[in-house]
């Protein structure tokens, strides 16, 4: 009878806890030797699809080292946001594309 009442109540505990979101995937777009607009609600464990239109070779790379995407023209990559904070990103070829990202935790 204990050890059925202490699952019981256990059961209720871990349900109770809140549970993680899940993470969602958004999309910038490299066009005009430019970076498209930066989604504004980015969290902790999203990913961005960094989608490159122009005719040369781009990156977005992290200043913090924290994501290095190589986009040949017309390719896309993928980057997973791994810290809160806000992380500044520029391309290696053209180190006067920049953009920032703003993550929550």
């Amino acid at each position: 009878m204990k050890r059925t009442i202490a699952c019981a109540i256990g059961l209720v505990a871990v349900a109770l806890l809140p549970s993680k979101a899940a993470a969602t995937a958004y999309r910038v777009v490299i066009e005009d030797m430019k970076f498209g607009p930066t989604p504004a609600a980015l969290k902790v464990g999203d990913s961005i699809e960094w989608v490159n239109h122009d005719i040369f070779r781009h990156t977005a790379t992290a200043r913090d080292g924290s994501f290095a995407v190589d986009l040949p023209a017309g390719k896309t990559g993928r980057s997973v946001i791994k810290h809160a904070g806000k992380i500044g990103f520029f391309c290696r070829y053209h180190p006067g594309m920049t953009g920032s990202l703003t993550v929550s935790p």
